[in-house]
């Protein structure tokens, strides 16, 4: 069942209610020391849930007085697993949360802040610090990061004279048409509308100057900026660079490594889908996300938080200090290929060599957050929605922005 905005709204307090009246009655419970035999419960999602055992099976043998029991969740399932476990007081002790969940589950009390004692500011990719803060408190350490990055076609590109990757917006307009001409199907793949699409926009409209919000937090969706971006976005389908009918899950890996299609901006998992899906392919190569005042784009990946209601946060402190320290999230990329939240990570191996994994550093000391809102899923998709009138040409990129602003400010109070 998908909730209203009133709905959200609402659960939020219900279940806030709920869990101070439980806390109320049972009390806090008593702390176990970081010395004593325990069991830490940790939930983690995807492929991550599925590696973090054999991670976790060694540090646990290294301790000698801690089991740690990791349960997979799917990503499908877990914002309602989590928010029925916070109403019940069921969390376990660790869990890994994505950045645009946090600010829902810090709403509801259930996460415990931060050991800025313990864990460093400066240690970590400075938006990933941002997307686990609510008014200045950080309640999650980034585990791992992710942005976007533009992938495109160099030898299609050198075949249409183009040597270098587009640098700003007019170079990739560019760029799209010049595939064309050498009988590319699509100059690009951009998202039109649909679950998601908002990652397409954010780093058109971070790269613009935009802000999602203003120093008091008032959505800020009606800017110039973002009538800039949504206009960008809207040329690709008013000059016939990009599909505007993709499918539900379309994937751009088979008309990427085809010719179908000379360009996307995605994320780093793309890079393997790449490689295993076309091994020999090599005229490809990955670029910051073009310019248009700047290069930015926003910072994803997991954090992880502790259970406010944990009696075992010593324990569980230090079990996220080992993950997030840099020689395990080197270790933990080799297993995982996910990017590492701990700057002083990258400084060795394959993450300081690869040509690729440099542009993706530079990209993520430029990102900036996504705020941690409580309704974030509700915001992003009427950015969606907007994004699809201009794509299907119900709406200019004003008329879109000016509807976005009055959704966003009943969303965001």
């Amino acid at each position: 069942m998908k909730l209203t905005v009133r709905q959200s709204g609402a659960l939020a307090v219900v279940l806030a209610g709920s869990m101070a009246l439980s806390a109320c009655g049972d009390g806090a419970e008593e702390q176990v020391g970081a010395e004593e035999e325990q069991t830490l419960t940790v939930w983690a999602m995807g492929e991550e849930a599925q590696r973090l055992g054999a991670i976790t099976d060694v540090y646990a043998a290294e301790q000698g007085n801690v089991t740690v029991e990791v349960t997979p969740v799917s990503w499908e399932n877990v914002h309602q697993k989590m928010v029925a476990a916070s109403a019940a007081g069921e969390l376990p002790d660790v869990m890994q949360m994505g950045t645009t969940m946090m600010g829902e589950f810090v709403e509801l009390g259930v996460l415990e802040p931060v050991d800025t004692e313990r864990f460093a500011a400066d240690d970590f990719f400075p938006a990933a610090w941002d997307s686990a803060e609510v008014d200045g408190e950080a309640y999650g350490v980034p585990w791992y990061v992710d942005t976007r990055v533009l992938y495109y076609r160099t030898d299609l590109a050198e075949q249409a004279g183009i040597a270098e990757p587009p640098a700003d917006w007019a170079a990739m307009r560019e760029l799209a048409a010049a595939y064309q001409e050498e009988g590319v199907r699509w100059g690009a793949s951009v998202q039109p509308g649909g679950t998601g699409a908002w990652q397409t926009l954010l780093p058109m409209y971070y790269s613009a100057g935009g802000q999602l919000l203003d120093a008091e937090g008032n959505p800020t969706l009606d800017s110039p900026e973002m009538v800039e971006a949504l206009t960008e976005f809207g040329r690709y389908f008013d000059e016939g660079l990009a599909n505007d009918s993709v499918q539900p899950g379309y994937d751009v890996i088979p008309d990427f490594g085809n010719g179908d299609v000379g360009m996307f901006v995605s994320g780093p998992w793309m890079v393997r889908n790449i490689t295993d899906g076309f091994p020999d392919l090599d005229g490809w190569a990955v670029a910051p996300v073009p310019a248009d005042e700047s290069s930015t784009s926003f910072i994803g990946g997991a954090n992880l938080v502790i259970s406010a209601d944990s009696p075992r946060k010593e324990a569980a402190a230090a079990l996220i200090g080992h993950l997030t320290s840099p020689e395990q999230q080197q270790i933990w990329y080799e297993e995982s290929s996910s990017l590492p939240a701990n700057q002083a990570a990258w400084d060795g191996g394959e993450l300081a060599e690869s040509d690729a994994l440099r542009v993706m550093r530079g990209a993520l000391e430029t990102s900036k957050a996504v705020p941690a809102l409580p309704a974030w899923e509700e915001l992003a998709e009427e950015i969606s929605g907007a994004m699809e009138s201009v794509s299907t040409g119900n709406a200019t990129p004003e008329e879109a922005a000016s509807e976005l602003q009055s959704a966003a400010e009943d969303i965001v109070g």
